[in-house]
């Protein structure tokens, strides 16, 4: 998703506790006002579990 930046991932999962499912993502997004495009990415993921911010960043960014 090229309008999508690391960084503002990095934004909207701050103060995220890992291990973390799909649904808890959404919630700290949406609580740490991300973007629309950030929260519908974050809630269109294939996996539910994920052990911290780099396999968000993955699932993300590499499908």
């Amino acid at each position: 998703m090229a309008d999508l930046s690391p960084i503002d991932l990095q934004k909207a999962l701050s103060g995220m506790d890992y291990p973390a499912d799909r649904k808890s993502l959404v919630d700290c997004a949406r609580k740490n006002k991300a973007d629309d495009k950030v929260v519908s990415r974050l809630d269109g993921l294939e996996e539910n579990s994920f052990d911290g911010p780099n396999e968000v960043q993955k699932a993300v960014f590499n499908g």
